[in-house]
């Protein structure tokens, strides 16, 4: 078992192929063959033949460090267990909510880990330009991504023409989360239109309830959740052309399309009708945890909560996350109808920053077949990985996310911050929602973030 070094969501189900993507291409395994690069899938952990290339790491130890904390470290860890019982390595894994402030010093300070789960490939790019510090791709683990993911995933890992990145996790972040029984209750339905979502939102306010609720507080990466806002309106209102242009920098931060995605987000966020259910007023979604956010749905003091797929982690134990249950979540709607209905998503990726061969063949693993079946199989985790069959899935949503990230028609867009450089996608930008959710005006924020562009 791998060593802790510490711990720290289409309209609900039914939304199809004829919906325009913007996320991650995925899916899952078939079987495989028995090299490194695919490996049997379906058996337990002692049927070790997906690693006859990996050799005898016994006695070898392997770091990795990652944004991922309780309660989702814990079947993260669990994957882990075959490659330690077949190759005799042992993983040493942490998390933590402080992790994008802390690897640039742990690289500086000489001490990085040996793999890295990173969650903006904005920060990969930084990360290989200021500091020289990732190793490349190794070749098997580089057939294993050509033979199961979309080739996007190879673009999106690759800085100056060097493949450092290979594809971890993936998510749906065009979700929002209600409650289903509460809904009946109430007599409301599941919007399908933008125009429904703020009819809805109203009908709430009159029948005097907060329908918001928001959370921006992620320790060091507070502001993120905002982020993802301003992206998803800028898909629906701007379009995806104009997307790319942006997290480009092809028209400028504070381009007045720009203006117009933060003016339509804070018609809800800065609506002090509408926010923030059960937790406080505007200001209150700066300090709020983004785990929290959304937990006043259960108690009846919020009715809406965007957020993504890997939220359904954090509404514990005993509440029933699925179309009939407690809680589960709707797509947020589209805006304009020539921007049809697109999803944003976004994804992690395993960087090495030391060539050992335990090191190697860790990375080789986790960019295997073998791999994403069996982590799909456990947890709160959707793969971009397209042999990953949907009932590989435990959870509707998870299921729900693999379903849209694997469509055919899919056109993959990334979470733009996540693509921006580091200096403006993970500090200007996140530090810019804050000050805009306390006070700031639109285009002084804009104008701010513009300023940091490298």
């Amino acid at each position: 078992m791998a060593k802790s070094s510490a711990r720290k969501g289409w309209a609900t189900v039914g939304l199809a192929a004829s919906v325009s993507l913007v996320l991650a291409a995925c899916g899952g395994d078939d079987g495989g063959d028995d090299t490194a690069g695919g490996g049997e899938t379906g058996g337990d952990s002692a049927d070790c033949d997906f690693a006859a290339d990996y050799g005898d790491l016994e006695g070898t130890e392997i770091t990795a460090y990652s944004t991922i904390v309780a309660p989702e470290d814990a079947p993260l860890e669990a994957s882990f267990d075959a490659f330690e019982e077949c190759t005799g390595a042992t993983v040493v894994y942490e998390g933590s909510d402080e992790f994008e402030a802390q690897l640039p010093i742990r690289i500086q300070g000489g001490s990085p880990p040996d793999l890295a789960i990173i969650p903006q490939p904005g920060l990969l790019a930084s990360l290989v330009r200021d500091y020289d510090a990732v190793i490349p791709v190794p070749d098997e683990a580089r057939a294993n991504v050509e033979a199961s993911f979309d080739p996007s995933w190879i673009e999106y890992g690759t800085v100056d023409g060097t493949y450092y990145g290979t594809p971890f996790g993936a998510n749906v972040k065009s979700f929002v989360w209600y409650s289903p029984s509460a809904f009946e209750g109430a007599g409301y339905e599941v919007p399908e239109t933008w125009d429904d979502l703020i009819t809805l939102s109203d009908q709430i306010v009159e029948d005097g309830g907060l329908p918001w609720c928001a959370g921006f507080g992620s320790g060091d990466a507070t502001g993120w959740p905002g982020t993802d806002w301003v992206e998803e309106v800028m898909l629906r209102t701007a379009g995806a052309d104009v997307y790319d242009q942006w997290y480009k920098h092809e028209i400028p931060f504070n381009d007045p399309q720009v203006v117009e995605a933060f003016d339509t987000v804070g018609e809800i966020l800065k609506n002090d009708q509408y926010v923030n259910g059960g937790l406080g007023d505007v200001a209150s979604i700066a300090t709020t945890r983004f785990e929290d956010a959304g937990l006043p749905i259960l108690d009846g003091n919020c009715w809406m909560h965007h957020q993504a797929s890997f939220y359904q982690a954090n509404w514990g134990e005993g509440v029933e996350v699925a179309e009939d249950g407690d809680v589960f979540a709707f797509y947020l709607p589209g805006i304009e109808e020539e921007h049809g209905n697109p999803v944003l998503g976004g994804g992690e990726f395993v960087a090495a920053f030391a060539e050992r061969p335990e090191v190697q063949a860790f990375q080789t693993y986790l960019s295997s077949d073998h791999w994403h079946a069996e982590r799909a199989s456990h947890g709160n985790f959707v793969s971009a990985n397209r042999t990953v069959p949907i009932d590989a899935y435990e959870s509707p949503v998870n299921q729900l996310s693999a379903e849209i990230i694997q469509d055919p028609e899919a056109v993959f867009r990334f979470d733009a911050s996540d693509l921006m450089p580091a200096e403006v996608g993970t500090v200007a930008f996140w530090t810019g929602m804050v000050d805009w959710v306390t006070g700031a005006e639109t285009q002084e924020t804009v104008d701010a973030i513009e300023a940091a562009w490298p």
